[in-house]
């Protein structure tokens, strides 16, 4: 039904471990590349910006995890990780910090695309770490559950599953769950096994057992 707006990887997976790539992408996003230099000092900066002009070895991903990395490297709470999620999850404990403070129309929201890249430029500017963390964690919560409750509407579809790594974020689980159910909605949420990779990958298994059994 959609997706948040694509993000280049520059150096492709390299990207994954390295946040500032992300922060450089945001950076190119928004027209100003030419500070990619500048907020990322050294001589792989330009390399980077190099590979976004081009287009080269820079393939997109509408996954949500690069949204916290590119925040987090913005942000300027982490720009290489030593483990998978490091960045989300300081980013994570920063916010916690601080109250709900979302961002009003920090995001753009057209035929099924979420776009945070209004949100990612205020971070830019942002002088306490924490608060840009509470503002991007509450106004992600914002957009996402308007996006769902307008899709919800669409559809007649009343009851929303949320998966997916992100979700071990308490700070994004909370306060969407809060936001769908004051809707009207009925959410669905992991218990007994993970929300991210270890609980997909449990789901795809059962559903292709299950079509199996039909088959046979």
């Amino acid at each position: 039904m959609g997706h948040l707006a694509e993000l280049p990887l520059p150096g492709g997976d390299r990207a994954a471990r390295e946040p500032w790539r992300l922060g450089a992408a945001v950076l190119h996003r928004l027209d100003r590349a030419a500070g990619i230099d500048t907020r990322y000092p050294g001589p792989a900066a330009a390399v980077v910006r190099q590979l976004l002009a081009k287009d080269l070895n820079a393939p997109p991903t509408s996954s949500a995890g690069r949204w916290f990395d590119a925040a987090a490297s913005l942000l300027g709470v982490r720009q290489t990780c030593a483990f998978e999620g490091q960045a989300a999850m300081e980013l994570e404990a920063l916010a916690a910090h601080f109250g709900p403070v979302a961002a009003e129309d920090a995001w753009s929201l057209a035929d099924g695309v979420l776009d945070p890249l209004p949100l990612l430029a205020r971070l830019l500017d942002e002088t306490d770490p924490a608060r840009g963390a509470a503002r991007f964690h509450a106004t992600l919560v914002a957009g996402i559950g308007r996006w769902v409750i307008i899709a919800a509407r669409d559809t007649g579809i009343q009851r929303v599953v949320l998966g997916g790594g992100c979700f071990l974020n308490t700070i994004l689980g909370n306060g969407l769950r809060r936001v769908l159910t004051d809707a009207g909605l009925t959410v669905l949420e992991a218990s007994r096994v993970p929300p991210n990779d270890g609980g997909l990958s449990l789901g795809q298994a059962y559903v292709a057992l299950a079509r199996l059994l039909e088959e046979n």
